[in-house]
């Protein structure tokens, strides 16, 4: 929790060294042998496939499934996980050839909602984002008596308590703390009403004056700045005819300060015909946001190249990045964890799946590196807010006290902060004023 890392600000000169002067185990010769061996087999498979030679693929796949276990070491999990997704994958270019469509049932939501939960609690990446972007927020608004943070995909909203009590213990003095409201959107209104009532009862506890406001988003997650609408949000707000959100329909109350938080979220805006940065619906969907001239914008974003078009480098990007994912989670759990085997086969397989077998509209996790998004935030009118010392300090204690381990490493960049392992980039999060 924010508030209670408050207190620990403690050094550890290793986090500011570079990735190679970190001291590592080194792994065995046999490891390393047999992690390149399957990662050429996966690349050999997802060539096959690009070359449109699907009997070759589907019988490359046949053997890595074979062999691989959702149980095993970190690689058969990964090769587990990865020749699901190319079987998929074949599967739907065949039906595609034979002029079928190709079913993609969706997934279960109270499976992928416990999933998270479970990601949130045996990684530190999810924390990480939550706690550097709260830290941002929380800085950004102090002395201002009324906050209003507009939270994009707030999910189960596990976000939100630390910075409550954060507030909370900032502001002894009830009566001295900013009031706090939260307009929470997503694609799921019960989740969202669920959401609020839990987050009412938690500030309720803490004495704070708070309100939650549920505004439903299209599934897609399609948005749109264009509406004549200027009524103020007072409850759930339709998407209209279109399918569209209309951004103008966000009003602060008199003397809000506005917060927005783009956690994990901004990705989801990327079309399939976005190329370079002529992105159609990012692009205005920020230009939107600054003319509301918030006094933060919050963004964390993987740290990964998902959304290139051609199958065979997307591929080897996002193989590359879930062994890290998955390396990370065998050096934090025991083999036997059940925990681990469910984020690896849900949370884990639907995103692979996504980036590997999905193509179009279908496919939702367009991953970019921070370049980019730097790049967009630059061109809608926006300029980087530098992340303060104290939200390093914080995110080296979060790792230091729940996740001890010498693979993770922060670093510094840009005024933003990375989180990785063992010398690999895999989340960032920066800060943004107009």
């Amino acid at each position: 929790m924010l508030s209670s890392l408050n207190s620990h600000e403690e050094e550890d000169d290793r986090d500011h060294l570079p990735p190679h002067h970190h001291h590592h185990p080194n792994p065995s010769p046999g490891f390393v042998t047999q992690t390149g061996h399957i990662r050429d087999l996966l690349i050999t498979c997802a060539d096959l496939i690009s070359r449109g030679n699907l009997a070759a693929a589907r019988h490359a796949v046949s053997l890595i499934s074979a062999s691989a276990s959702p149980c095993g070491d970190a690689i058969d999990r990964l090769a587990n996980v990865f020749s699901r997704a190319l079987s998929i994958r074949v599967s739907r270019l065949a039906l595609v050839a034979a002029s079928a469509a190709p079913a993609s049932p969706p997934p279960d939501p109270d499976a992928l909602g416990s999933a998270y939960l479970l990601l949130n609690q045996v990684t530190p990446f999810i924390r990480f984002c939550h706690l550097t972007a709260n830290q941002a927020i929380l800085e950004a608004v102090d002395g201002r008596r009324s906050v209003h943070i507009l939270d994009f995909d707030t999910a189960q909203g596990v976000q939100w308590p630390p910075l409550l009590q954060a507030i909370a213990e900032r502001w002894a003095n009830p009566a001295s703390r900013p009031s706090i409201r939260i307009t929470g959107t997503g694609s799921d209104l019960d989740m969202l009403h669920r959401t609020g009532e839990r987050l009412k009862s938690f500030a309720q506890t803490l004495g704070l004056r708070f309100q939650f406001f549920p505004l439903l988003l299209p599934s897609t997650g399609i948005l749109s700045s264009s509406s004549s609408s200027s009524a103020a949000i007072t409850g759930v707000s339709s998407t209209g005819s279109s399918g569209f959100i209309n951004l103008s329909a966000f009003q602060l109350h008199p003397g809000e300060t506005l917060a927005v938080n783009c956690v994990l979220f901004l990705h989801k805006l990327l079309r399939p015909d976005d190329v370079g940065d002529g992105w159609r619906e990012l692009r205005p969907f920020l230009r939107s946001l600054r003319a509301m001239n918030p006094a933060v914008v919050t963004v964390a974003e993987r740290e990964a190249s998902h959304n290139s078009p051609p199958f065979l480098h997307r591929f080897t990007e996002a193989l590359d990045h879930y062994a890290a994912m998955f390396e990370s989670l065998e050096a934090t759990l025991p083999a036997s964890s059940q925990e681990r085997l469910t984020v690896e086969q849900v949370w884990f397989g639907r995103e692979v799946t996504d980036v590997v077998a999905g193509e179009g509209e279908e496919r939702r996790e367009r991953h970019e590196r921070f370049d980019r998004w730097e790049r967009a935030m630059w061109s809608a009118g926006f300029s980087n807010l530098p992340l303060s010392p104290f939200a390093l300090s914080q995110a080296k204690l979060l790792l230091r006290i729940h996740y001890p381990l010498e693979g993770y490493q922060l670093q510094m960049m840009k005024d933003s902060l990375f989180l990785g392992w063992r010398g690999r980039p895999l989340f960032s999060v920066s800060s943004w004023r107009p």
